[in-house]
């Protein structure tokens, strides 16, 4: 490859760390439960795990999603026997959806495999890499949380 005035490119840490904290998490993001759903699936299990009950417009608030789109995610995980959705007690026009065990169970599966196949990276590293990372997981949670 041939660059202007013969010179190398010049090196952009910002768009290689972005590029690697992105291959990272849609690696880690490749390891799943058996239901092989897709990460927008996985998700609603694990807002439902976290928060509880909620309904799909509450679902579609914290993705960032119209809510008919949410609306067919619901149904299709409802569907799988992942989550299971009854009447709203207030508001007869809603739905509220729950996790049911089977997608409890899905939430645990993927974890439990994402958790080893990250396990197994690190231990292919030496005590000063996993320090490094360890160190590095603070900064990352400060830049997410920002």
């Amino acid at each position: 490859m041939t660059y202007a005035n013969d010179m190398a490119p010049t090196p952009d840490p910002t768009g290689d760390l972005r590029i690697a904290i992105g291959r990272a998490a849609r690696r880690i993001r490749a390891e799943r439960g058996g239901a092989g759903l897709a990460d927008p699936q996985y998700t609603v299990l694990l807002w439902l795990n976290k928060e509880g009950p909620l309904t799909p417009g509450q679902l579609a608030d914290l993705e960032r999603v119209q809510p008919p789109s949410m609306t067919r995610t619901v149904t299709c995980l409802a569907d799988l026997g992942l989550v299971a959705k009854s009447p709203h007690a207030t508001d007869g026009r809603q739905v509220v959806v729950s996790l049911t065990q089977a997608g409890e169970a899905e939430v645990e599966e993927t974890r439990r495999r994402r958790n080893i196949w990250l396990a197994a990276q690190l231990d292919a590293m030496t005590p000063d890499e996993r320090q490094v990372l360890t160190d590095a997981a603070e900064l990352l949670r400060r830049i997410a949380d920002a």
